[in-house]
């Protein structure tokens, strides 16, 4: 089948959940420097690294079909988490979720006919309160070694989730909703 569009995203998340809603795409990901700039929201922050990821993958391969990247944050108390850096920094960041609400921040650019189209999720995100034990046992199942705040909704990490006030996609990576009214703006069916 055709492509659709081209995926500037390496995430086996959000494939499946193009999968999902049928959309057909080529992963054509791209590298860039994501670093949060001193100072910068986490809203700010999560746009311009999806606008990045989304032009630097038009300007290196320039396509023809629409260009579709996303980027996804962990916030707790207007702080960014990310991907922990081993089990220590694991600890500490399931820890800190512990019993609290965060939110998921994730961000979607759409790059077509050098137009720019973008939407942004935010989800809040409630956890039970964590053991030691079961933060312990959560980082050898080895599943939150490159998760952002440590955890994967889709996985193991359900298991801690309380309550959710918004999208379950956007938290996995790729808010559905805002994504399909993109692509439907761009006349990409999603249901025919």
């Amino acid at each position: 089948m055709t492509e659709q569009i081209i995926l500037a995203s390496g995430s086996p998340r959000r494939r499946e959940l193009l999968d999902q809603i049928g959309v057909t795409y080529r992963v054509h990901a791209v590298d860039i420097d994501e670093t949060v700039l001193p100072g910068e929201p986490p809203d700010v922050y999560v746009q311009r690294i999806a606008a990045e990821k989304s032009a630097c993958c038009v300007q290196q391969f320039k396509p023809t079909i629409p260009v579709l990247a996303a980027d996804t944050s962990v916030v707790l108390n207007g702080a960014i988490m990310g991907k922990p850096r081993d089990a220590a920094d694991a600890e500490a960041m399931l820890t800190a979720l512990s019993g609290r609400t965060h939110q998921v921040y994730t961000a979607v650019s759409l790059r077509h006919r050098c137009q720019h189209f973008e939407a942004l999720s935010v989800t809040d995100v409630c956890f039970k309160p964590l053991t030691q034990a079961e933060i312990r046992a959560y980082w050898r199942s080895g599943e939150p070694i490159d998760k952002a705040g440590a955890y994967a909704i889709q996985g193991l990490g359900s298991v801690f989730i309380q309550s959710l006030s918004g999208s379950y996609s956007g938290v996995v990576g790729l808010p559905l909703f805002e994504t399909a009214a993109l692509l439907q703006q761009q006349g990409i069916k999603i249901i025919q």
